[in-house]
């Protein structure tokens, strides 16, 4: 196995084929009402990260509806996860938050997924997702953007964050027997490999469940389009993008599930993405390349509980 595929994980895990279905409240985000900035990160869009969701002006039960009977027409599902997928959801508040997760579990929906930032994790939150959990049987998978380990970087792309509130809602989301799931851009143009298989590492170290790994687009609008007109920002070229993603799974512990390699952005909306190439080309070449190299995920986990002083010799 080069790496451990979602849909490998789902099928395990459910017993059969089970699609997200994104969902859009009408969120918002510390880092663009003021608590902590007003502009955003460098290279979030003003829809922030959806870009193919229904309107927040549709109810959860509505969006679940419609999204639901087109994947049941065209696939034949009937197991489903709900996915709050835009801006900072647990930035809610709490009894908000309460209904909407609570509205989000209907009929065939076998995991609540929660896109949310690192520093917007707090107990009372979790520790209302663990009894939903444990009452409704359903699994909560919690999906932190992380984006890099380096804290230059993240002051760079005025994240708002820096690692520590990664770690710190990483360790408090395990303790409350939730999952993690981490976001990571293994193509930022002032990261190192270093920093990418050390991002791997600290993803491994924290029993983090699940990763989605992106590759950095380029949207109009953003400062981060700016800094790219004006030639202060040069991607890195495709074939490094798929040497650092490579590598990145290497380090990674081969237990943790990989929800994706690539990220996508709406063509009309970007400056650069996937270097004019379709997403699944990019992919394949990820895939051949492991494969005739003999690279897999784990591949050089071997790092964690003394292992690499504490083998015989």
């Amino acid at each position: 196995m080069l790496y451990y595929k979602f849909s490998d994980y789902l099928k395990s895990k459910y017993g059969s084929k089970v699609y997200k279905l994104p969902l859009n409240i009408p969120a918002t985000c510390p880092n663009r009402d003021g608590r902590l900035g007003t502009e955003g990160c460098i290279f979030c869009g003003g829809e922030g990260a959806g870009f193919e969701i229904l309107p927040a002006s549709l109810s959860i039960s509505e969006q679940i509806k419609r999204n639901s009977q087109y994947i049941k027409d065209g696939y034949k599902a009937e197991r489903f996860i709900s996915y709050f997928q835009n801006y900072t959801n647990t930035y809610l508040p709490l009894n908000t938050f309460r209904q909407l997760i609570e509205e989000a579990c209907a009929e065939g929906v076998v995991a609540v997924y929660i896109s949310t930032r690192p520093d917007c994790i707090k107990n009372e939150y979790l520790e209302f997702l663990k009894s939903f959990k444990e009452e409704r049987g359903v699994d909560i998978v919690i999906e932190l953007g992380l984006q890099t380990v380096n804290y230059r970087t993240l002051r760079l792309l005025k994240r708002g964050h820096l690692l520590a509130e990664f770690i710190d809602a990483a360790v408090r989301i395990n303790f409350y027997g939730l999952e993690v799931c981490a976001h990571y851009i293994t193509d930022i143009p002032m990261d190192t490999l270093e920093d990418v298989t050390e991002g791997a590492r600290i993803i491994s170290a924290l029993k983090v469940k699940q990763v989605k790994c992106h590759s950095l687009y380029i949207l109009k609008g953003t400062e981060l389009g700016e800094m790219y007109i004006k030639g202060e920002l040069v991607p890195v070229k495709m074939e490094d993008f798929i040497d650092r993603t490579i590598a990145f799974l290497e380090y990674l512990d081969p237990s943790i599930v990989v929800q994706r390699l690539i990220g996508r952005a709406p063509e009309s909306r970007s400056l650069f993405c996937g270097w004019d190439t379709s997403w699944w080309k990019i992919r394949d070449a990820i895939e051949q390349k492991m494969e005739a190299e003999g690279r897999f995920q784990g591949r050089k986990f071997n790092y964690l509980n003394g292992e690499a002083c504490m083998k015989e010799f």
